[in-house]
């Protein structure tokens, strides 16, 4: 069984500390067996002190680090950025009992951690909107995403503010065990199985005036549309706007341009199909949108890495 342990440290926030164990804890494989074992620990295993007005205690000490096969970093309140705050000594060390080979995972401003440990150098990482610029300037040699809810660079992942927590949380389930699982999770917990856009979407800007028409209609209509080109001015014309209208609104609502979404919308959906049919891979496609098998294969692989053969043999469903 896959071993998820989560480190609490002191003021750790609540929220984002029960998100590793409600996500993966609700994961269960087809004869209802429990497919993660989600583990809390402190660093010394005593009490730990939360940003709230509680106390948590917790079972396990840093020990614990030494059999996870997935860690889990949730934020907490620590100073604005001083290395020597957001990594300890004792942190350090606790890190390095880490397994060769373990996936590290950062929630919102965790980040910080994974940073200072070198974890992230030389790779693409993503934190909380309102703190990106900071960290970006502290390690300029991260090549930090401030748009979007999660970066997933193999064994590190890095999730951005607060919810987005559950989101890559979510994800690692897709990545492990397929949609079908990750799908039922997300129902159990009454959230959403994929988010559209990023976390460009929730960046204070002037709010819209109340009359102000929205793309959400036009997205829901073209997710039943996936199948056929689109067009930028079919897109406007049917949210009744403009076509420079339209993507202004639609950049601000969704965090990314018309054309990157709908590449988006595009893979996924194609996944979905790779898993749950039979469908012969130019049949996924055409439905998909994507018109021949080797464009399928070049989003699919500039995506997630991997062929649409490769993609179904790793996650078919039945």
């Amino acid at each position: 069984m896959h071993r998820v342990v989560v480190l609490a440290l002191e003021g750790v926030y609540p929220f984002e500390l029960s998100i590793p164990v409600r996500i993966f804890g609700t994961a269960t494989g087809p004869d209802g067996e429990a497919l993660y074992e989600v583990s809390t620990c402190s660093l010394d295993g005593g009490p730990v002190t939360t940003s709230a007005d509680f106390t948590i205690a917790v079972a396990h000490g840093s020990e614990a680090l030494g059999r996870a096969d997935t860690l889990v970093v949730p934020p907490f309140t620590c100073g604005p950025g001083e290395e020597r705050e957001w990594l300890s000594d004792e942190l350090a060390q606790a890190l390095g009992l880490l397994p060769a080979g373990a996936r590290i995972v950062s929630i919102c401003t965790a980040s910080y951690v994974l940073a200072a440990a070198g974890l992230l150098d030389g790779r693409p990482a993503t934190t909380h909107w309102n703190e990106a610029d900071h960290f970006q300037r502290a390690f300029p040699q991260i090549q930090v995403d401030a748009n979007v809810l999660f970066v997933d660079d193999g064994q590190v992942l890095t999730a951005a503010g607060v919810a987005a927590g559950v989101d890559l949380c979510l994800h690692l389930v897709r990545r492990d065990h397929g949609s079908d699982i990750a799908n039922r999770v997300a129902r159990l917990c009454v959230v959403p199985p994929w988010r559209e856009g990023g976390q460009a979407q929730y960046i204070e800007r002037p709010v819209p005036r109340p009359s102000t028409a929205g793309t959400a209609p036009t997205r829901a209509w073209a997710l039943g549309q996936l199948h056929r080109p689109l067009p930028l001015a079919e897109l406007a014309e049917h949210a009744r706007m403009s076509v420079r209208t339209f993507c202004r609104r639609f950049r601000d609502e969704v965090g990314m341009p018309p054309g990157q979404w709908l590449a988006q919308q595009r893979v996924e959906h194609a996944r979905r199909l790779l898993e749950t049919t039979d469908l012969p891979v130019d049949q996924v496609a055409a439905h998909a949108g994507f018109g021949t098998a080797v464009s399928l294969r070049q989003h699919l692989s500039a995506t997630i890495g991997v062929s649409p053969t490769a993609y179904r043999q790793a996650f078919r469903t039945g």
